[in-house]
């Protein structure tokens, strides 16, 4: 029901984001991990009945907590693109709460995997983020909102919108993730 933001021809980052996903959780379970997903295909995870947008949003990110939380040695990762008003921003940046004392350093092993396989000029600073970003803030377990680039900069806008860019970021967050957990 939210496809997020666009790139100027008007790909949802919605897609993008899936398509991701659904590669990294290949690549995990091809590697012997455990893994969950809030979405395997364009849907809203809302309870049935639940009428009105604010609602059926509010019980998505409610069931998508209910998830992060469900597993005590769960790594919760949420994939986005990020978008500003000046299309000159670009890069991959990381996003994460205190309220975990090891998001920190997921946090970190994420960005340096994005300097290290894809951006090598990408400075942005990983972020702590507050109760806005609602499932890395009451998320239990190290959690991380992984923005993979800019819909916004037309240069990484034709980049994320290609399989083999998409699998090179799916990649590098996997890679990552073997790093954090070992």
């Amino acid at each position: 029901m939210d496809g997020g933001c666009s790139t100027a021809d008007g790909v949802p980052e919605k897609g993008i984001n899936l398509n991701i996903l659904l590669t990294l959780r290949d690549m995990l379970m091809l590697s012997g991990y455990e893994v969950e997903v809030t979405r395997d295909k364009d849907i809203s995870i809302h309870d049935k009945g639940i009428e009105g947008i604010a609602n059926q949003k509010s019980s998505d990110m409610d069931n998508r907590l209910a998830l992060f939380n469900k597993n005590p040695d769960a790594v919760c990762i949420s994939i986005h693109q990020n978008q500003f008003t000046d299309p000159k921003y670009s890069g991959a940046q990381m996003f994460y709460s205190d309220s975990n004392s090891s998001s920190e350093e997921l946090a970190r092993t994420i960005q340096g995997k994005f300097v290290e396989y894809l951006q090598p000029d990408n400075s942005r600073e990983i972020k702590l983020c507050g109760k806005e970003l609602f499932l890395c803030y009451y998320s239990e377990n190290p959690t991380v909102m992984v923005e993979c680039g800019f819909l916004s900069n037309p240069d990484e806008a034709e980049l994320l919108k290609t399989e083999e860019y998409q699998n090179k970021v799916a990649f590098t967050i996997f890679s990552a993730l073997c790093d954090f957990t070992q």
